[in-house]
């Protein structure tokens, strides 16, 4: 292929790239969390890995690279160019491609099953573009509990992290057994961990005025019935929830407790627990327009004209 023919062919390339990557960004407007790139870091911290081991070089699909360790904000999910910045470089290895110049192995994390690149973000671009279904690649592995999937969402995958620390909490503490059916539900991470900080610390309070060591098991009946159950009433008897949508009684359990003891601290271990559901709200919800349409609706009835018996 001459030199200028592959000059021009590289081009067409990263510009039908460039394309792609634009029309799949308006298709998935409403879904952009799947679109894009999921960052290694962040699956660090969900995962928590729990080693990481130099597995040598493996023949990896493309299909199941599904992050990046730098430039995940550079490529969307397909490994399509976000960016007009990245020609240059793209076109090189595009360029390489054609005149089949053999260039040095990616680099990949592999986590759950999937990939991230560490170096060779470009080269994993162009391959998938020119339809290249496999890659050459030094693979280091990390240990996770959690099996993933190419087409999870960074949404996905915390949920899946959930669940895992909900199973987890079940197993290790037995509160399942205890109380069949009822479930701890949490939105964000590291929740039921802090839940075990809560009955242990409740223990310890509750040891104080004991000879004998108390069962967890006890404490943690003793935590939920005397604890948990109060905050809980008032949230639902307060319509907390209306002032955070998406939220679950279990995390503004957690959420207001925190909020609770810091007012306890600064104004007296008698300050009132509804009181202090009130003031987070307050600061930390999201205004509802509920008077505001209960009001609407008693000066001009549903239908938007003012009621005939307050006419």
């Amino acid at each position: 292929m001459a030199i200028d023919s592959v000059d021009a062919r590289v081009k067409e390339d990263f510009n039908r790239a460039r394309m792609r990557e634009t029309v799949q960004r308006l298709f998935s407007l409403l879904t952009s969390e799947k679109d894009r790139l999921l960052s290694l870091s962040e699956v660090r911290a969900l995962l928590r890995p729990s080693s990481e081991v130099y597995q040598g070089m493996h023949t990896v699909p493309i299909a199941k690279i599904v992050g990046s360790e730098g430039r995940y904000q550079d490529f969307n999910r397909s490994f399509l160019p976000r960016h007009a910045h990245l020609r240059g470089r793209w076109e090189s290895v595009d360029k390489a491609h054609h005149r089949q110049i053999i260039l040095p192995a990616v680099t990949l994390y592999e986590i759950g099953g999937v990939y991230f690149v560490r170096d060779g973000n470009h080269r994993v671009s162009v391959a998938r573009l020119q339809g290249v279904e496999f890659v050459d690649a030094e693979v280091i592995s990390l240990g996770s509990r959690i099996r993933l999937s190419p087409g999870m969402s960074a949404e996905d995958l915390r949920r899946a992290v959930i669940d895992l620390e909900e199973k987890v909490f079940l197993e290790e503490t037995g509160f399942g057994r205890l109380y069949p059916g009822v479930r701890l539900r949490f939105t964000a991470t590291g929740r039921y961990d802090e839940i075990v900080r809560h009955i242990d610390g409740h223990k310890y309070f509750m040891n104080l005025s004991k000879s004998e060591e108390i069962p967890f098991g006890d404490a943690m009946r003793s935590w939920y019935e005397r604890v948990y159950r109060p905050v809980a009433k008032v949230i639902e008897d307060e319509g907390l929830l209306d002032a955070f949508p998406g939220r679950t009684v279990s995390d503004l359990y957690v959420w207001i407790v925190r909020h609770w003891d810091e007012l306890k601290g600064k104004y007296g271990q008698s300050f009132p627990l509804a009181k202090a559901a009130a003031d987070y709200r307050e600061r930390f919800g999201r205004r509802s327009w509920k008077p505001l349409v209960s009001l609407w609706r008693r000066l001009f009835g549903r239908g938007g004209r003012r009621s005939p018996e307050r006419s």
